[in-house]
């Protein structure tokens, strides 16, 4: 006789992600099947679970893909976490190999789930491909690191609305949670004492590859804040001779105000690091001055230019990790390229308080950049956006959880189809009042020769847009000049397009 499947899901893939989003479910009281290529390893993953989580009896380990498939209650839900590689809708990679090994054994109705941080070409691919097959699927961002996935992530699901029905229980019980009334994190960590409480921070975000586009965009604005909160430090570092430790009592007290956030906590926490190595010294000082990263920040620029949405504060911070890339030539450059000779004269007080309010009016500008690109994403992919949901499940569980999203959150509630969050009354007040620290920071920056490339981007996006005419008159007629390109007339109505015959360069010219 068969056995009862028993399992409420199951997942595939039992790296440290995979591995920490089925302890969450267990703790949730969901019974998860599990099942890893290298079988040794979920065996490993099980027999450890069950010497130390308390839901490890919720386990069922599974050695093959019917094993797993023959597990699950109907309507089968099974979450694949293999790395994806694919980056256009047509590449196939390892996420595609694991559907096709699948497919023989599903039936209609089953429902797939892809938590990693694949391409959403590919995830609008994958869902059309298996919906005229009779699967349905969710691509699901899933945000917040290791702790997040054990104990609460900010999680980002699009696809079939249907299929989300059915995930929604178990999506809506593991995700972080948010105290209504604050609009904080509840962050109580206990393995075994799942949080209950709170508002949890996951939505359908909408249909096929909105989910994985939400988190992508997520991911390009944590590509901002941390440059611009790794300029503000060192400013303070380069600007003002200031100590690591010392840097970091400035982000802790931050923390406390408007720039409350993971990033800044985790700031304060990093430069206040001792090296174990020699206690006498910080940490920080000691790590290596080249940064990874991954690709979503560069997918998130990518569709900035496809889309001609302006996210240069989101770029730039790609391109500083770009830069820091080249360390040996940076080093060469140093012994060559002359700066200005700086020394800082004045009230440092002062200039640590321009620096916050610059690290503030630059990140309302990396968010505004963010929200309207996915803005524009709706109109090219036929989505619909809820940008106030967006911004409230971005409060807890994931890595730019702050503060600051439940002032976005509020903005569009006042005005739900907001084109710029720099319109927002709070947000332009804020910009208002900061703005003169902000531009007395750079200017400082660009006369001591201390790069800060996001601030600059940002006052260049802000002064930019608030601009009623740009120098893109001259650029129009230049095109028009060399190309016949045409170019429209202020004295006319828009849309009608004009060409004069300019003198060509290249023929002498008569004068009579």
């Amino acid at each position: 006789m068969a056995t009862q499947p028993q399992a409420d899901i199951g997942l595939i893939g039992l790296a440290v992600m995979g591995q920490n989003l089925v302890l969450n479910m267990a703790d949730h009281g969901f019974h998860v099947a599990v099942f890893n290529r290298t079988t040794a390893k979920m065996q490993q993953f099980v027999e450890e679970a069950k010497q130390s989580e308390p839901a490890a009896d919720r386990l069922i380990p599974c050695r093959t893909y019917a094993e797993l498939v023959a597990a699950l209650k109907r309507p089968r839900r099974l979450v694949i976490m293999v790395k994806s590689t694919a980056k256009a809708g047509h590449e196939r990679d390892a996420v595609d190999g694991v559907i096709e090994d699948l497919l023989p054994l599903m039936e209609d109705g089953d429902i797939l789930i892809d938590g990693g941080n694949s391409n959403w070409n590919v995830t609008i691919r994958r869902e059309k491909e298996l919906k005229e097959k009779g699967i349905r699927f969710i691509g699901t961002g899933v945000s917040g690191g290791e702790v997040g996935a054990r104990f609460g992530p900010s999680l980002m699901p699009g696809g079939d609305p249907e299929a989300w029905k059915s995930l929604e229980p178990i999506w809506t019980a593991i995700a972080a949670k948010v105290d209504p009334a604050t609009g904080k994190p509840i962050e109580d960590y206990e393995p075994g004492k799942p949080i209950t409480e709170g508002e949890s921070c996951t939505a359908h975000i909408g249909p096929d590859g909105a989910g994985h586009y939400v988190k992508m965009v997520h991911n390009g604005i944590e590509y901002g804040d941390m440059q611009l909160i790794c300029e503000a430090y060192f400013l303070m570092k380069n600007l003002l001779g200031m100590e690591a430790g010392e840097i970091g009592e400035v982000f802790a007290r931050w923390n406390e105000g408007d720039l409350d956030s993971f990033l800044i906590q985790i700031t304060a926490d990093i430069l206040q690091q001792q090296d174990p190595q020699d206690p006498s010294r910080y940490l920080v000082d000691m790590v290596l001055d080249t940064a990874g990263q991954k690709g979503t920040g560069q997918w998130t620029s990518d569709s900035a230019l496809e889309l001609g949405v302006p996210a240069a504060t989101i770029a730039e911070a790609v391109f500083a990790r770009c830069i820091s890339a080249i360390k040996e030539q940076r080093v060469a450059a140093a012994k060559r390229l002359q700066g200005p000779n700086y020394t800082f004269s004045g009230d440092r007080g002062q200039i640590i308080a321009a620096i916050r309010d610059a690290l503030y009016c630059s990140k309302i500008c990396s968010y505004a950049q963010g929200f309207q690109l996915m803005a524009e994403a709706q109109k090219q992919y036929n989505w619909k956006l809820d940008f106030g949901t967006i911004a409230m499940i971005w409060r807890g569980g994931c890595i730019i959880r702050a503060r600051f999203l439940q002032k976005i959150k509020e903005a569009y509630d006042r005005a739900p189809e907001l084109s710029n969050l720099l319109l927002d009354d709070y947000f332009r007040e804020q910009v208002h009042r900061g703005q003169s620290n902000w531009r007395k920071v750079i200017a400082l920056a660009a006369e001591a020769g201390v790069p800060c490339p996001a601030f600059m981007s940002a006052l260049s996006y802000y002064d930019a847009y608030r601009s009623a005419v740009l120098p893109a008159n001259l650029l129009q007629a230049q095109r028009d000049y060399f190309g016949a390109h045409t170019f429209e007339r202020i004295d006319q109505p828009r849309g009608r397009f004009f060409h004069i015959d300019w003198p060509d360069p290249r023929r002498p010219q008569v004068t009579v």
